[in-house]
């Protein structure tokens, strides 16, 4: 993504207009799905995968066939290109598809769960559906030949096999839909294309057509632990064209899709699902997803970055990716405020996984296997970052991970920290990885000081047992 698109659609994510709350309003209080929530919390690491037709192109996900203004073609004629683009899906036969590897390199990267991309914006589904010929199983698609045609159905089978959490990523908005983006008018934004509120039958053959899919998803593939809403503006809080929202870019129109129904057809064969209709709050939103960022500090409610690996959430063969040490920092530093960390890596069009992306994922499991530990299953405590420490705790352990710079080898001698609302064992401590132990001292000012065993190598981050 560009900078300035990947601003406005973070803004458009994070932003929660505040309302008067009606009950789906409101936070959920099932214990059912609380309890799902927290076990969710100790996952920690999970996988996303961006991936459809427009991995043939290497462009944006969906995002090139909408026409705001920010949007940047390279001066293609919007209106060819948008019909060529939504023809890849008689191109579309990724002929190296394993998604065995895949669960293979997200398990030894040490990830815990997998979000996989069903149906982006752009209505193309890698699953099998009877609502729509633009799939992956039907005879216009060429991989519809091939045995594993049904792309979520192996994705799931094959990360199930691995112990993963699965959850299915679902556009809400579809802009292959003629009932949502209809044949008779243009297609000016991201927004249903007349206003439903004067044409309530046509809005209405879409959100049924949308909760047949919602079933067929949440039906169709045994046990799914998380159904990943995107589309945030397709909503019911919405005032047409409200200009306090400049940013969004589009009219506006009231989009209510009925979440309460969605839900309970969604958790009929699930009654533990998580549900995360994002940037929408409430019930629905069982944890939130600040996307491509980390927040300053701890947040009060249950949340996830989702961030993508390189700059592109698709694939794009000339992609620069984030370093491993970069990854490792980014993991620690969303776990120690509470948060759990999905990274996304887009395989490209046959099917394949960047080499540079498995690379990344070794390297982030090396570190993983010696230091899982202190990410794992732990919650934040007080003051959760500190210069280069992060800490975690679980039962009666504290973790301090020191966070090295990329070329940071050995480990400092010396480094002194402030953690006075939190007691610490001084003395000797165990460091993970290591039969060598550091010394931790408190010193008259109140601060800490640990002083690194010799000789000590560890990249990335060091992690130390500190007993409260």
């Amino acid at each position: 993504m560009k900078k300035k698109a990947l601003l406005l659609l973070i803004i458009g994510i994070i932003y929660v207009p505040t309302f008067a709350q009606t009950d789906d309003q409101k936070p959920e209080t099932d214990p059912v799905i609380t309890n799902r929530i927290s076990q969710w919390q100790d996952l920690k690491f999970g996988f996303m995968m961006h991936w459809g037709i427009y991995a043939q192109w290497e462009v944006v996900e969906s995002w090139s066939i909408c026409n705001e203004p920010w949007i940047n073609r390279n001066g293609a004629d919007y209106y060819k290109y948008k019909t060529d683009y939504q023809n890849l899906n008689k191109t579309f036969n990724p002929k190296n598809f394993d998604p065995s590897k895949w669960a293979e390199a997200a398990k030894n990267a040490g990830m815990k769960y997998v979000v996989f991309t069903t149906k982006h914006h752009d209505g193309f589904c890698m699953f099998d559906t009877k609502e729509t010929s633009y799939s992956t199983v039907d005879p216009s698609c060429p991989f519809s030949k091939n045995p594993k045609s049904d792309i979520t159905g192996e994705v799931v089978k094959a990360f199930r096999e691995k112990g993963f959490w699965t959850g299915l990523y679902f556009s809400k908005p579809d802009w292959h839909c003629d009932d949502y983006w209809a044949h008779e008018w243009a297609t000016p934004d991201r927004n249903v294309n007349y206003d439903p509120t004067t044409m309530p039958e046509r809005f209405e053959k879409y959100k049924q057509f949308t909760h047949r899919q919602i079933r067929e998803l949440t039906h169709n593939y045994g046990d799914i632990d998380i159904l990943w809403l995107d589309g945030g503006w397709v909503r019911p809080e919405w005032s047409v064209n409200d200009e306090t929202r400049p940013w969004l870019g589009c009219q506006g129109y009231i989009q209510d899709i009925d979440m309460p129904t969605i839900a309970n057809i969604a958790r009929e064969n699930n009654p533990d699902l998580i549900i995360v209709d994002r940037s929408v709050g409430g019930k629905y939103e069982n944890y939130q997803t600040p996307e491509q960022q980390v927040p300053d500090s701890l947040l009060p409610y249950p949340w996830e970055t989702c961030m993508s690996m390189g700059n592109s959430w698709s694939y794009v063969s000339t992609d620069t990716y984030k370093s491993t040490n970069k990854l490792i920092h980014l993991l620690c530093d969303i776990v120690a405020k509470g948060g759990n960390f999905l990274l996304n890596v887009g395989p490209d069009a046959d099917g394949n996984l960047p080499d540079t992306a498995l690379l990344r994922m070794k390297e982030i499991g090396e570190w993983m296997r010696v230091n899982g530990e202190a990410i794992y299953g732990t919650r934040p405590i007080y003051p959760f970052t500190y210069g280069k420490f992060r800490f975690t705790q679980k039962d009666n352990k504290v973790y301090g991970i020191f966070l090295l710079d990329e070329q940071e080898s050995p480990v400092p001698d010396t480094y002194w920290f402030d953690a006075k609302d939190i007691k610490l064992k001084t003395g000797k401590i165990k460091v993970l990885g290591s039969t060598k132990k550091a010394s931790l001292c408190k010193e008259a000012d109140g601060r800490y000081r640990i002083d690194f065993p010799n000789t000590f190598k560890m990249p990335h981050a060091v992690v130390f047992e500190m007993l409260e």
